[in-house]
């Protein structure tokens, strides 16, 4: 039986740890970070909720065969609690805590010089914030179907609380798997687009081999639910701060809105982003949420051109 061929990297990336904020940070670089500039900033990836930094590598591949961006330094982290990073002493995750690592890792890894800075899905989210609030420190915001959340009610905030305490009192599982085939099948489970190629490479990345069982490199408290409400009204304040230019793409196919029942649209999320200053939508055909997994040449085109017009 002929086994299946694992896709095989173009541009390969070197792994490096860096110590912030009381945990060790992994980060994929790509070129060597010492030659960004003004005009060719490091490019730094933010991957999204249950992901890790190896997945924007088929992107990675694609831009690196475009003019001007053979040697361009590009960095993918690894969030807090994912991947090889390390996982914080405690019950939950908030963004806070996602902003104050970017800040503590951009200070070692651009110091004094702003970076391009793109982000997926909640990943996304996180850059969007961050850019309101340290606007020097981004010269161009790339946001990959970060679309945010449901408004949320003052009078959630009793019965949320409670969900979360709840979810305290029981121990946080992620399923494991009997070989890096299963997780393959379960990365295309949830994306049927994905390469079978892509998956089983993915699924070396997403996943490590221990006791003769394959487990999720993440913790499992990523799966409990935030007890915080999602304010619109402060996320608006958050992007009317927003300076630089702003590139968001979306997948023609994406199943977003969908997780929530009609309780967030797209209509809803246009609405929020008009208070963007410098704001621009793109769309990529034939591809879902994981959008970078699906189209990876042609998002690789739309970033290109954004990047360096």
């Amino acid at each position: 039986m002929t086994m299946p061929a694992v896709y095989s990297p173009l541009f390969d990336a070197r792994s490096q740890f860096i110590e912030a904020r009381g945990l060790r940070h992994h980060v994929l670089v790509w070129g060597d970070l010492a030659q960004a500039s003004a005009d060719q900033p490091l490019l730094l990836l933010a991957h999204g909720w249950m992901d890790v930094g190896a997945s924007f590598q088929f992107m990675v591949d694609a831009l690196r065969q475009i003019p001007g961006w053979e040697t361009r330094p590009i960095a993918a982290i690894d969030w807090r609690g994912f991947g090889l990073t390390s996982t914080p002493p405690a019950d939950s995750y908030f963004f806070a805590d996602y902003l104050g690592d970017l800040d503590a890792l951009l200070d070692q890894l651009s110091p004094g010089q702003p970076v391009d800075l793109l982000g997926h899905s909640m990943g996304g989210n996180v850059v969007m914030l961050y850019a309101a609030v340290r606007p020097e420190r981004i010269r161009r915001l790339v946001n990959l179907e970060g679309f945010g959340m449901p408004a949320t009610r003052p009078e959630d905030a009793p019965g949320r609380y409670v969900k979360w305490l709840n979810e305290l009192k029981e121990p946080a599982r992620l399923k494991d798997y009997e070989s890096v085939e299963g997780v393959a099948k379960r990365l295309q489970s949830t994306n049927p687009r994905l390469r079978e190629d892509f998956a089983l490479w993915l699924a070396g990345q997403w996943a490590r081999e221990e006791g003769g069982r394959w487990h999720i490199n993440a913790d499992p408290a990523h799966k409990r639910s935030q007890p915080i409400l999602y304010r619109v009204e402060e996320v608006q304040a958050f992007y009317q701060r927003i300076t630089m230019p702003v590139l968001f793409v979306e997948a023609d196919q994406t199943v977003y809105f969908l997780l929530f029942n009609g309780k967030f649209t797209r209509d809803e999320f246009l609405d929020r982003v008009q208070s963007v200053p410098h704001f621009r939508m793109e769309t990529i055909r034939d591809a879902g949420h994981m959008v970078h997994h699906d189209q990876p040449v042609e998002l690789a085109s739309h970033i290109a051109k954004f990047l360096n017009p």
